[in-house]
């Protein structure tokens, strides 16, 4: 029931989108271990995710996007996860379970989702280091994270880094 309505919220919330090469909506949120803040990340190239403890796809990207860090951190990418439960306690009981190697940041409220329009878990927006959008995306699977890799490598090339 709980995920059902916030699905429902978030399709139902007016945004404004942040669209592809507007300025990334602003952030600052609560986090495991401090306030996160997207302006901390500024002249890095961010991928930030939005997710949810009963997305199914969510626990698939976790990984993932374990992997992007390890890989890209060097070169310049951080991955946020905002996560958008209701109870911070949903979203540690999944954050046992899948480790998060990167920043994660809790959005109880839904600011943040609906700064960004967002409209389903998971979603990600890729945001550039003049803290611009560079890409956007919704859901996940293997073909999808193939491409969002993609267009991660390419973000970090044209920054001069791998």
């Amino acid at each position: 029931m709980r995920a059902a309505a916030t699905l429902a919220w978030f399709m139902c919330a007016a945004a404004q989108a942040a669209t592809v090469g507007a300025q990334a909506p602003a952030f600052t949120l609560e986090g495991r271990s401090g306030p996160v803040a997207l302006a901390d990340f500024k002249g890095k190239t961010v991928y930030l995710d939005f997710w949810a403890s009963w997305c199914g796809p969510c626990k698939r990207s976790f990984p993932w996007m374990a992997g992007l860090q390890q890989r890209y951190g060097a070169a310049g990418l951080q991955v946020v996860a905002v996560n958008v439960d209701a109870q911070r306690a949903d979203a540690e009981r999944f954050l046992a379970a899948n480790p998060a190697p990167f920043a994660v940041a809790f959005d109880h409220g839904g600011a943040t989702p609906r700064q960004y329009a967002i409209k389903g878990m998971p979603s990600s927006v890729l945001v550039g280091p003049d803290g611009k959008v560079l890409y956007q995306h919704a859901g996940f699977n293997d073909d999808s994270a193939a491409e969002i890799e993609d267009r991660i490598r390419a973000a970090l090339a044209q920054k001069g880094q791998p």
